[in-house]
């Protein structure tokens, strides 16, 4: 429920083919994304509610360089009265800029995610080719991070607050991801392959 049903996503909706999952049994599987941490902290605390949480996720992926089946995932989550996208935005942008210098260019483009609305997706220029393209953006000079957006009204008719007065918005990326960035590793599938080259730094 808290994976996908009390996060908009009715059920068999072709949205849930994105998350492909590892399930253990019919109704119980290793979640997907720590949004799903997001209803219990609505339902625990009442606005203005702040807070980042994380763990780790799972999902049948394909494993590439930039892409992990297992990888580690930061949500941030804000409700308040007169919460906008703007305040998104310019959120991610200081962050982004404070983590990895002022000339960061961060991009956004719109995208689909049940539990937000309006949704978009987040890429900085990519930290191998400096925009210019090359095999771990796959020649676009950008690198997805993560997710974003409005949460969804329903997410907050759910835990009984009114949507009239509260809006928020929430996004989510991959801590892995980010450690590639900041350390300037090229291949996602290190962090997990207990190579001793790497991990000794030889």
């Amino acid at each position: 429920a808290y994976n996908f049903g009390l996060l908009n996503y009715p059920d068999d909706h072709p949205a849930m083919d994105e998350q492909d999952s590892f399930y253990l049994s019919d109704d119980v599987l290793l979640r997907t994304h720590s949004t799903a941490v997001q209803v219990r902290i609505l339902r625990e605390q009442r606005p203005p509610v702040r807070c980042i949480y994380g763990g780790r996720v799972h999902r049948r992926e394909q494993v590439t360089l930039r892409h992990s089946h297992t990888f580690h995932q930061v949500d941030g989550l804000l409700v308040d009265e007169g919460v906008t996208f703007a305040d998104l935005k310019g959120t991610l942008d200081a962050f982004f800029k404070e983590m990895f210098g002022p000339q960061t260019q961060m991009r956004f483009r719109a995208d689909f995610f049940p539990f937000t609305e309006p949704s978009a997706d987040f890429s900085f220029t990519c930290f191998e080719c400096h925009g210019a393209g090359c095999r771990l953006c796959t020649g676009s000079g950008w690198i997805e991070f993560g997710g974003c957006g409005m949460v969804h009204p329903n997410i907050l008719r759910h835990v009984g607050l009114d949507t009239e007065r509260y809006t928020g918005w929430a996004f989510g990326f991959g801590v892995d991801r980010l450690a590639m960035r900041r350390y300037g590793v090229g291949d996602i599938r290190l962090w997990v392959e207990n190579d001793m080259r790497f991990l000794t730094g030889v």
